[in-house]
């Protein structure tokens, strides 16, 4: 019978790695040694690529630019490739589109994009959708003759007629604040360095923003009022370096809640928005392991809280007594069930919770009590609520997307408790939903803890050993990883190619107990569950070993690398995207963002006992020889969050102990931060180099 072409494809090509002649690869970087030796809890640390942190060095730049050179020279013969991946992923995005019109304030906002531009343009319409529209910020003006451009917060004065915005332009995660006449169109003389959150109070007139130190902490609260002489009023200066600020304004519009929190405590301070020069009182002091967050309706305030359990419950206190000893349980505890957020609308609230690793929303009317989930369809899938900035609406916004369902926005009637659908991504080129199918497993850790697995292929898949399959996962900072649908994910698909998602322990898939199981001293539980996935993935037919790659980013690129250490054999190919793996020695400096605050997610190494346990994880730190698989590591010079020189040390490190046949390749983005390239087109480009190298590691050439 005849197979599908990507059937065909599949079996009638070789696994063999598509090896470039050597004759048009120059050798591979060699990075100098220089004796670098620190003494921790009385051992010697050797760390001879130390000197790579010298950014200024001409010498750590020569030698990144040299490392990009022979990735690009390994790669050129995928060039056609690649080019036709970029094509294909191009074709699968409609290219001048607009989004979903956001109600607020009288005015329709929305976002639009056009073929041949890298970036959206911000725009609203008043009164009506079918308004004249204004322009309020264009992104693709405000990047012409930057390498890199990216928005942080945007927000629009109560009377619509001031826009705050802040931009960062070479990806490091500086956020440069400015205010905008949206009736003019003129720029007020303001401008605020290294800001985060940024609200407006009622007067139309006065804001309150944070800061950043030199740590990227976002550590003061100011206030300014429009015309003001004079410097900008100092409210809030967090001390302890392992807490962070956040502003946020309650959607009733009648509070300002100041919140300060670490990984694993937190307090929250309150403002009438009515007066922005009052005084900021304070809901409950902050207690070791006492998480909670702030909403607001009516007389009441209503506290999303962990006091009674790690899954957080729901409570109210009267505004004039807002100290724990007056909360109520509203909703209780409950050891299945996450609750991620709360939102409070005027005749409802929503709870966002996390079930088995499925999302829900649950929906709660104020009067009656009665309350009921939004029906979703598949098992496995991502949800969620979108802005929803008005306080008083009968309906309610939320997206949906799976693996197979390109993402949609929906309003649902709270009354008559229907979903309607307002818009569909559309996914031009051929796409047809149909084609594709998901598929959920369950894998055993070695400790006989469940571990669940996403799965999406093409129809027509057999279970035969022999397909190429990618594993994902991240695992980290409790942080939910949900199937979400992925235009760039089609040209894997339509090759043959299985796409795994492991939902393992150090992410928040099911709940915070989830989460607690791979962190701090438990940590190793998220490699092991990874590679216990990827196992069953082997025996269950899925794959093979010489046809399982593996690829994770940030935390998720530490993941990687620990498993690599101790199961190279296990896969053919790596990809680590801006990976931690120099855990340690980052973990020591405390000048470096985020350090700090993480010595609750992964411990400090100052600490005798988390070094000790923290040493037989760190990828830098085990490296050791053996036949690792081939590997592309990707990271950006300006990245705030994972240093570059740590995929680079590591890289350096590698090349000395390797002894596996196949490309180990470091690739550097000189003008990006964390996430790459910030133009779409630019980082569609990103993702076709790096499908053409899975591509040719499977031997797959077209």
């Amino acid at each position: 019978m005849r197979l599908p072409l990507y059937t065909t494809m599949i079996l009638c090509q070789t696994l063999a790695v598509a090896q470039t002649p050597k004759s048009r690869v120059p050798e591979p970087p060699v990075a100098p040694q220089h004796r670098h030796v620190s003494t921790l809890h009385g051992e010697k640390r050797l760390d001879p690529y130390f000197w790579l942190r010298e950014k200024t060095n001409p010498a750590v730049i020569r030698y990144l630019k040299a490392e990009n050179r022979y990735t690009e020279a390994w790669m050129k013969p995928t060039a056609p490739l690649q080019r036709k991946l970029f094509r294909e992923m191009r074709s699968h995005i409609k290219e001048t589109d607009l989004s979903v019109p956001q109600l607020h304030d009288g005015y329709y906002y929305y976002t639009r994009t056009e073929k041949g531009k890298q970036y959206s343009t911000y725009c609203r319409r008043h009164g009506s959708p079918d308004a004249p529209e204004k322009v309020i910020l264009d992104l693709n003006r405000l990047a012409r003759g930057k390498k890199f451009m990216s928005l942080g917060a945007i927000n629009t004065s109560d009377d619509g007629n001031l826009l705050a915005y802040s931009t960062d332009v070479t990806g490091f995660r500086e956020y440069t604040l400015e205010i905008k006449d949206l009736r003019t169109g003129k720029m007020l003389p303001f401008r605020r360095e290294r800001v985060s959150d940024v609200e407006w109070t009622a007067d139309n007139r006065t804001l309150f923003y944070t800061t950043e130190d030199d740590a990227k902490r976002s550590y003061r609260l100011y206030r300014h009022q429009l015309g003001q002489k004079g410097p900008d009023v100092l409210i809030y200066e967090e001390k302890d370096e392992r807490f962070d600020l956040g502003i946020q304004r309650s959607r009733s519009r009648a509070w300002l809640f100041l919140t300060i929190a670490s990984h694993t405590t937190s307090e929250v301070r309150f403002l009438s928005a009515a007066t922005p020069e009052g005084a900021w009182s304070l809901v409950a002091p902050r207690e070791q392991d006492h998480e909670y967050d702030v909403d607001h309706h009516g007389d009441y305030f209503y506290i999303r809280s962990n006091q009674t359990g790690r899954n957080f419950a729901l409570f109210r206190t009267p505004v004039r007594q807002p100290d724990r000893a007056h909360w109520k349980v509203v909703v209780r505890h409950r050891a299945q069930v996450m609750l991620e957020e709360v939102d409070f609308f005027e005749d409802y609230y929503v709870l966002s919770e996390l079930e088995d690793a499925q999302p829900h929303l649950r929906i709660t009317e104020i009067r009656s009590g009665e309350s009921h989930r939004v029906p979703f369809a598949e098992q496995a899938y991502s949800a969620g609520l979108l802005s929803n900035p008005e306080f008083r609406t009968k309906t309610l916004r939320y997206h949906y997307d799976s693996f197979t369902t390109p993402a949609a926005v929906y309003d649902y009637d709270v009354a008559q408790r229907k979903s309607v659908l307002l818009k569909q991504t559309e996914v031009p080129g051929g796409f047809e939903s149909a084609n594709y199918q998901t598929e959920r497993l369950t894998a055993t850790a070695p400790d006989g803890t469940h571990i669940p697995i996403s799965l999406v292929y093409r129809k027509g898949f057999q279970k035969n050993g022999r397909s190429p399959l990618l594993l994902t996962a991240y695992g980290a900072y409790g942080f939910p990883n949900l199937p979400q649908f992925s235009p760039v994910r089609l040209s894997l698909l339509d090759r043959g190619v299985v796409v795994a998602l492991a939902h393992i322990r150090g992410g928040g898939d099911l709940g915070k107990a989830w989460h607690d199981g791979g962190r701090m001293q438990n940590k190793k539980n998220t490699f092991t569950d990874f590679i216990a996935c990827a196992e069953h993935l082997v025996q269950r037919q899925y794959t093979s070993s010489e046809h399982l790659a593996i690829q994770g980013g940030s935390a998720g690129g530490l993941l990687i690398g620990a498993v690599l250490n101790l199961r190279p054999e296990l896969f053919r190919t790596a990809i680590l995207d801006v990976p931690f793996v120099d855990v340690i020695n980052t973990m020591l400096d405390e000048s470096l963002p985020l350090t700090v605050g993480e010595f609750e997610e992964w411990g400090n190494p100052k600490i005798a006992s988390d070094y000790a346990y923290l040493k037989t994880y760190c990828p830098y730190t085990n490296l050791k020889a053996a036949p690792f698989p081939a590997m592309l590591i990707n990271t950006s010079l300006n990245d705030s969050q994972v240093m570059y020189w740590e995929p680079a040390k590591y890289t350096a490190k590698l090349r000395t102990l390797n002894t596996g046949a196949g490309p180990l390749l470091l690739r550097i983005n000189m003008a990006a931060g964390h996430g790459g390239a910030s133009g779409r087109y630019d980082n569609l480009k990103e993702s076709a180099f790096d499908q053409a190298f899975l591509l040719q590691q499977w031997g797959i050439a077209k």
